[in-house]
């Protein structure tokens, strides 16, 4: 009797909670199923190169806090490689591979269900990201560590701002979606939150600031990093930096565009504070611990149950499968609504 091999691979940017989600598959397919498991290094390059490592319960051992992914990552798009298709299966192929976990976020997951729907590829996704911004989840693991770390850094910025009576601009990330702003924003007791979603009024943020120094206060501003003005596009800090190999550009340089225009628009002293990869290092909340386990767990089920082409996603407390398509057809972002609600803040 052939015993079931299944690869495990981490693509995009690392999160908090990765580890955790390789301990579980590992774990329950070892122990409830006897599945052999080959780990890919570097996310969807391991597979293009062969680069595949053994995974059995020792070598998952002692991760589950641990940030970052222990397969390592990378965002290769294996369609804008040569014969990458071709490659991919060979390479499954020579390491016996019968079906893949593939952990990642839009980029990563519409690989696998490109793979799937179109050449057969065994795929199973486990949604990735901390911009919280796949639609088919209420909540993707990395989020909840990425907004402790953004509602902690604005808590420790309010007391400078106070203390020097400046506006204090904290750039966090958010490309398409705005979710870590809204959410550290608002637990942070921000004065302004500006977000990808919706465009920004320039004069209406100074009038913001103005009147939080009226009250004798010092303003904090949270910005998404892919937030723009009502009259301008992208500001980025290297426009020369190119794009990745999903076609995306690299993002920062909005909060410091923005803290030179408050400063002049208003004569008030504005600094920023880019809190860039912070967000997404270091150990994994406990929230995001419990989700990335059981996406793992329930990501072993339908490996087992032929279920391929599926996402495993987050519905109030269930588990539930989606299809993959589904997943990536649309981003998750920021209604018009929540973020009126909290503008009664602004200011």
């Amino acid at each position: 009797m052939c015993v079931m091999r299944v690869g495990v691979l981490t693509g995009g940017g690392d999160c908090p909670g990765l580890n955790a989600v390789i301990r579980a598959v590992v774990r329950k397919g070892v122990q409830d199923h006897q599945y052999e498991f080959t780990g890919f290094r570097d996310g969807w390059r391991g597979l293009l190169t062969g680069a595949g490592v053994p995974l059995d319960v020792p070598a998952v051992r002692g991760i589950l806090p641990r940030g970052g992914t222990m397969l390592g990552s990378s965002r290769t798009n294996p369609f804008k490689e040569r014969d990458g298709v071709r490659r991919i299966r060979e390479n499954l192929a020579a390491q016996r591979v019968d079906a893949l976990v593939a952990i990642g976020g839009e980029d990563t997951l519409g690989v696998a269900a490109r793979l799937w729907e179109q050449y057969g590829v065994p795929c199973v996704g486990v949604p990735k990201t901390i911009d919280n911004d796949l639609s088919a989840t209420d909540y993707t693991f990395g989020f909840d560590t990425a907004v402790n770390i953004a509602t902690e850094a604005i808590d420790r910025l309010h007391t400078t701002a106070e203390s020097h009576m400046r506006v204090l601009v904290v750039e966090v990330m958010g490309r398409h979606a705005g979710w870590i702003a809204l959410h550290s924003g608002l637990a942070g007791g921000a004065n302004v939150i500006l977000i990808p979603e919706q465009r920004f009024d320039l004069d209406e943020v100074c009038g913001w600031v103005t009147s939080r120094f009226r009250a004798s206060y010092a303003p904090i501003v949270v910005v998404a990093e892919g937030a723009m003005p009502v009259d301008g596009d992208l500001v980025l800090k290297d426009a020369s930096a190119g794009l990745d190999s999903f076609g995306h550009v690299r993002l920062s340089g909005v909060g410091e565009w923005l803290a030179k225009e408050i400063e002049r628009r208003t004569g008030k002293e504005a600094r920023t504070t880019v809190l860039g990869h912070i967000q997404r290092g270091g150990t994994p909340s406990a929230f995001d611990r419990w989700l990335a386990t059981r996406f793992g767990l329930h990501a072993v089920d339908a490996v087992r149950d032929g279920d391929f082409g599926v996402m495993v996603a987050l519905q109030g407390t269930e588990i539930v499968r989606r299809p993959l398509a589904e997943a990536t057809a649309r981003l998750k972002t920021v209604p018009r609504e929540r973020y009126e609600e909290v503008k009664v803040f602004f200011g």
